[in-house]
């Protein structure tokens, strides 16, 4: 026996049925609570306000841990974020090099067969 959302009545045979509906009510004036409070310009503020807060005080924590990290990856011998970085931007590089002088040289294939038609 299925019921709709609107046409909800009391099944005696249902032992949480109640407690559904109950759920179902308080989940629904949550929400509504919930959306109005957070649309105010109060919230926007406070939230605004806590996390520069928060950005503010972790910066000294994020370079301190960039900065042991760096020294940590160094003793081990292994690269750091920026060593990755600076391999993939040269990496890069050499890859529009060689894409530059392959469309030259295609450029230099498709003239000499030309060339040799004529």
């Amino acid at each position: 026996m299925s019921q709709s959302k609107d046409n909800q009545t009391f099944d005696p045979f249902d032992p949480t049925g109640m407690l559904k509906q109950m759920r179902d009510s308080n989940m629904e004036s949550w929400s509504k609570i919930m959306t109005d409070f957070v649309n105010t310009e109060a919230y926007a503020e406070s939230t605004g306000a806590m996390l520069d807060a928060w950005l503010t005080t972790s910066g000294p924590f994020r370079k301190a841990m960039e900065s042991s990290m760096a020294q940590a990856m160094a003793q081990l011998n292994m690269p750091t974020r920026d060593d990755i970085t600076r391999l993939a931007e040269r990496l890069t590089n050499i890859e529009m090099r060689l894409d530059d002088l392959d469309a030259r040289l295609s450029e230099g294939a498709s003239s000499n067969d030309t060339q040799a038609t004529n």
